[in-house]
C-alpha cells in the first residue's frame, strides 16, 4: 500500500472521528495539509451528513478546485449546500477549461448570472469551449498557450516572455506558428535558454510534432500521449491553426475517468455513482440491471424446465448441472475481459478479429478437453455411472467452445451496434453460457440416458 494511500486513510479516519466529537480545529488542520484532489477524495469517502460538515470547513479559495475533482453526483450534493454567491466565488478563479467542466452542473440561474458578469472575451472563450463535445480534445484543451513565430530570434522570444512576466503553469515548450497561425513546430524551453540567442527559432525548434485535432476523442488523445511519450501537444482546428494545448496532467484525468467507467460498467453501474449516496436512489439505479439479469435468469430456467422429466429421473443431473454453466461462464469472462480491453486500446479490428476468434476457439477446445476429462472422472467416481461422466464431459466441451466464441463475438457485435461492451457484455455472455450449458448437458442426457 502506498504512502499516499496510507496518509489519506489516516486523514479519513481522524477526520471522521473528529467530526463525531465536534473537534473542528483538528478537522481544519487536517484540511490545511491536503491538496484539493485529496480533499475531494475525502469528501467522496464520507456519508452525506459528515460530507456536508466537512465541506463547510473547506477554505473558500479552494472550493472551485475541489468541485472539479469530485464525481458529478457528489458535486451536485455539494452545490446544493452553497448559495449563489459562494458558487460564483468558487468558479471565479478557474480557467476556461475547468470552468466549462463545472459550468453545466451549476444551477441555471447562477450560470446565467455568471455569463452576464463576464467580459466579452471570457464569455466568448467559455462558449467556444462548451461548443465542443464533452469527450473531445477541444473540451479539455487549455487556451493559455504561448506561441512565437519561426522567423524570430531566440532573444526576441525570451524578450517576449519577460514582457509577459508570467508563463502558464506546466509550460514545457512554446508553440511555433507562421504568420497565419498555422502550427509549424514546438520550441522546448530548454533549447530557448541553452542556445545562441542570435539564431532563429526555426533552427532549434521541433518541426516533426504531433498535433491534435479539436474533434479527436479524449480516449484517442490519451493513446497518442502514451504511445508517443508526450508531455504536451498543440490542439488545432480543421485547417491546422493553433487553438490551445493539452498537457499530460489533463490526460492523467482522462485515463482515470476511463478506468473508473470501465470498472463500473462491468457491473452495470454508472461511473459517477456515489458510494455513500442514500439507500433509495442507489437501490433504484442497481435495480435496472438486476431486472435485466432476472430476465436472462428466467430464460435459463425455462431451458431447464424443458428437461423436467430427465431431472426427475436422474438426480445426478441436477447436482452436476451448475458445473457446466459455471465453467463456461468463467472461460467466457476471461475471453470477454481481454476482448473489451483490446477494443478499448484499439488492438482489435476487422483485420485481426478472425485470427483472434480462431485462437480463442483453440484455447477453449484445449481447456475444454482437459477439464472435461477431470470432471468426467470425478462424476464417474461420485455417481458410479460412465454414461453421466461422458455426457458431462461432452457438454463441458460444447459450452467452453461456445463461451470462447461468445467472448469474442459479443463485444464486437455490441460495438458495431453502438453499445458499450463493458456495460452489457457480461449480461449477454452469462445468458449464452447458461443456456448453451444447460441445453447441451440436459439435452444430451435426455437423448442418451433416458
Amino acid at each position: 500500500m502506498s504512502e499516499t494511500t496510507l496518509t489519506l486513510e489516516h486523514h479519513l479516519s481522524s477526520i471522521h472521528a473528529a467530526l463525531r466529537v465536534d473537534e473542528l480545529t483538528q478537522v481544519d488542520e487536517a484540511i490545511a495539509s491536503l491538496e484539493p484532489a485529496e480533499i475531494a477524495l475525502l469528501l467522496e469517502s464520507l456519508p452525506l451528513g459528515d460530507r456536508i460538515r466537512l465541506w463547510e470547513r473547506v477554505p473558500a479559495e479552494v472550493d472551485g478546485e475541489v468541485l472539479l475533482h469530485v464525481h458529478d453526483e457528489v458535486r451536485s450534493t455539494l452545490l446544493d449546500e452553497m448559495d449563489p454567491a459562494e458558487i460564483k466565488a468558487a468558479a471565479a478563479d478557474l480557467d476556461t477549461t475547468d470552468l466549462a467542466e463545472l459550468f453545466e452542473d451549476l444551477p441555471r440561474q447562477v450560470a446565467e448570472d455568471m455569463l452576464r458578469s463576464m467580459d466579452a472575451l471570457q464569455r466568448q472563450r467559455l462558449e467556444e469551449t462548451l461548443a465542443f463535445e464533452e469527450d473531445s480534445a477541444g473540451r479539455i484543451m487549455r487556451t493559455d498557450t504561448i506561441a512565437v513565430r519561426a522567423d524570430v530570434s531566440l532573444e526576441t522570444a525570451q524578450r517576449f516572455l519577460r514582457w509577459k512576466e508570467t508563463i502558464p503553469d506546466n509550460t514545457d515548450a512554446l508553440m511555433v506558428v507562421d504568420r497565419d497561425g498555422y502550427v509549424v513546430g514546438k520550441l522546448p524551453l530548454a533549447r530557448l535558454v541553452s542556445h545562441d540567442q542570435e539564431i532563429a527559432v526555426a533552427e532549434v525548434m521541433d518541426d516533426d510534432i504531433d498535433t491534435i485535432s479539436m474533434d479527436m476523442k479524449t480516449r484517442e488523445v490519451a493513446k497518442l500521449f502514451e504511445t508517443h511519450d508526450l508531455v504536451s501537444a498543440p490542439v488545432v482546428d480543421v485547417e491546422g491553426k493553433l487553438l490551445g494545448r493539452i498537457l499530460i496532467d489533463d490526460i492523467v484525468d482522462v485515463i482515470r475517468e476511463n478506468s473508473d467507467q470501465a470498472l463500473m460498467n462491468m457491473a452495470g453501474l454508472d461511473e459517477e455513482e456515489d458510494l455513500f449516496a442514500p439507500v433509495l436512489p442507489s437501490a433504484k439505479r442497481r435495480a435496472v440491471w438486476l431486472g435485466i439479469n432476472l430476465v436472462t435468469a428466467f430464460l435459463a430456467a425455462w431451458v431447464i424446465g424443458r428437461f423436467e422429466d430427465a431431472l426427475d429421473q436422474i438426480v445426478a443431473l441436477a447436482v452436476l448441472m451448475p458445473i457446466v454453466a459455471s465453467m463456461g461462464g468463467i472461460a467466457g469472462s476471461q475471453t470477454l475481459t481481454l476482448a473489451i480491453r483490446g477494443l478499448a486500446l484499439g488492438q482489435i479490428s476487422r483485420t485481426n478479429s478472425q485470427w483472434l476468434m480462431r485462437k480463442e476457439i483453440g484455447i477453449s477446445a484445449l481447456n475444454g478437453v482437459l477439464w472435461a476429462l477431470v470432471v468426467a472422472v470425478l462424476a464417474v467416481l461420485w455417481f458410479g455411472s460412465i454414461g453421466i461422466g461422458v455426457i458431462i464431459a461432452a457438454a463441458l466441451v460444447i459450452n467452453m467452445l461456445a463461451a470462447g466464441i461468445a467472448g469474442i463475438a459479443i463485444p464486437l457485435i455490441l460495438k458495431r451496434l453502438g453499445i458499450d461492451p463493458a456495460l452489457s457484455g457480461s449480461v449477454v455472455l452469462t445468458t449464452v453460457t447458461d443456456v448453451v450449458g444447460f441445453m447441451a448437458f440436459l439435452g444430451l442426457a435426455t437423448l442418451f440416458l433416458l
